[in-house]
């Protein structure tokens, strides 16, 4: 690990300190949990990524309407006057 020096203000501070004492860790395993999962959100995904993603979802939901794919906008403005 690489030791780094922050900032923090004095609420950002006590807060990590309240999660860090009730989690029974050290208020820098909080900050790198956070920095995590901050990365995972703000890390650019490739156009490939993206079509991986999509392609895994494919085929996994049903809907009672066959034609759905050709009527997709109909069954929205159904959906939305509902």
């Amino acid at each position: 690990m690489i030791r780094t020096q922050i900032q923090l203000t004095e609420k950002q501070s006590k807060s990590i300190k309240k999660i860090a004492y009730a989690r029974k860790v050290s208020m820098a395993m909080v900050i790198r949990e956070g920095m995590e999962a901050y990365l995972q959100y703000a890390t650019p995904v490739s156009s490939e990524e993206r079509q991986q993603r999509a392609l895994s979802i494919s085929g996994r939901f049903h809907s009672k309407h066959r034609n759905l794919a050709a009527n997709h906008d109909q069954y929205l403005v159904e959906d939305y006057l509902k």
